[in-house]
């Protein structure tokens, strides 16, 4: 029997996070981009409301609720600042391929700091010669007795200043290709690791974006994760089923901030003798928005489904992450369109959420390589 609604344990979930978002999120968003402020506090006061590492299982101290927890969650958290969700939700991508293939004590000892510690994790895979083409990475480990040598430069990596702990794609033999790629768990702390200088992003400026230099690291063989080289390549996409649904859900979460303040702006705005929402050019605008952010959800949400019940969602997380990142990048331009010259302004929030919607398009999987994987999974 298909259901569209919530359970009542999801709905207690979605309150809570809207009511963060509303009293913790809205009131410093302003702030923390205008000045390019990691908020790292309230964080950590998302972590101790119970709002974070939803996905972690009950065996290694999370609270197993799965992939439809998450994006229910990370909905309300981006509607309340896009850049606080991309910078909380880091944890959620980076833990995902330690899950999905790490040994049980890799994940104990790394999944365990996250829950326990309030640890956080950056996922190093883009480098500065390879976004979309991952294969084009330069990063490699050679093995050396007990440890892993691993140099190279990862790019545009989200929290890496405040990171613990990374999961980094590299090369143990470059000559096999995709096949030859292996996953590591690095700590922040170790010799040779170094953090690169904040980019000056367009969007989401709190979400604190830099490179991370491997410089002759030593990685313990134990770190190798799952123990095997060879398995890196799907260790990292395969955590792309689980994130992009919340990545899209925070597509929708924007596209929603959105949609409210340009309705809310068209019933006060008075032109022509009457609010501008009763000009039908205006009232089509915004029935247009709302119909693609339910329709946006709920390619989220079966996403979601897919993933909690045990099967394949890569076509359906790439639908849910196409046509949400395309629709929050199309409805934030509308809204600042219906607010006119004062959309333009950085005073209003719609410049800000026009901002920060564009990079949904670009990271976790550009628009383009969505369409690709469509293409590919409907051929199949």
């Amino acid at each position: 029997m298909v259901e569209f609604s919530l359970s009542e344990e999801e709905e207690m979930l979605r309150d809570l996070a809207h009511e963060f978002a509303e009293t913790e999120l809205r009131p410093n968003s302003e702030h923390w981009d205008n000045n390019r402020e990691y908020p790292r506090d309230a964080i950590r006061l998302c972590h101790e409301t119970g709002l974070t590492n939803l996905h972690i299982p009950e065996a290694y101290g999370g609270m197993g609720m799965g992939v439809m927890a998450e994006v229910i969650v990370q909905e309300e958290l981006a509607w309340g600042d896009s850049g606080f969700a991309t910078a909380a939700y880091a944890n959620g991508l980076t833990g995902a391929p330690i899950i999905t293939g790490a040994t049980d004590a890799q994940k104990e000892k790394y999944l365990g700091m996250l829950i326990d510690d309030g640890a956080l994790c950056s996922y190093c895979v883009t480098e500065p010669v390879a976004g979309s083409d991952v294969q084009g990475i330069n990063t490699n480990a050679v093995l050396n007795g007990e440890h892993y040598v691993l140099n190279g430069t990862k790019m545009f990596i989200t929290g890496a200043k405040y990171a613990d702990w990374f999961f980094v794609l590299a090369y143990t033999n470059k000559e096999a290709g995709y096949k030859g790629m292996s996953g590591f768990i690095v700590e922040s702390s170790w010799d040779g690791v170094s953090i690169g200088k904040k980019e000056d992003v367009m969007g989401q400026r709190c979400s604190d974006t830099r490179s991370v230099i491997f410089q002759d690291v030593k990685v313990p063989v134990e770190n190798l994760i799952g123990g095997e080289e060879g398995n890196g390549w799907f260790n990292a996409m395969s955590a792309f089923d689980l994130s992009r649904p919340c990545v899209s859900a925070h597509a929708v979460g924007v596209a929603r901030a959105a949609y409210e303040h340009a309705l809310a702006y068209s019933l006060e705005r008075e032109a022509f003798g009457k609010p501008i929402f009763n000009h039908q050019m205006i009232m089509a605008k915004l029935a247009d928005m709302k119909t693609n952010i339910e329709a946006g959800r709920l390619l989220v949400w079966k996403s979601a489904w897919l993933a909690d019940n045990g099967q394949p969602n890569t076509e359906a997380a790439a639908h849910a992450k196409r046509f949400c990142a395309d629709m929050a990048t199309e409805i934030t331009i509308e809204a600042v369109q219906i607010f006119g010259g004062y959309g333009y302004s950085e005073e209003y929030p719609v410049a800000r959420l026009m901002r920060a919607a564009k990079v949904f398009q670009i990271y976790e999987g550009a628009s383009e390589i969505q369409r690709l994987i469509i293409g590919r999974e409907i051929t199949r």
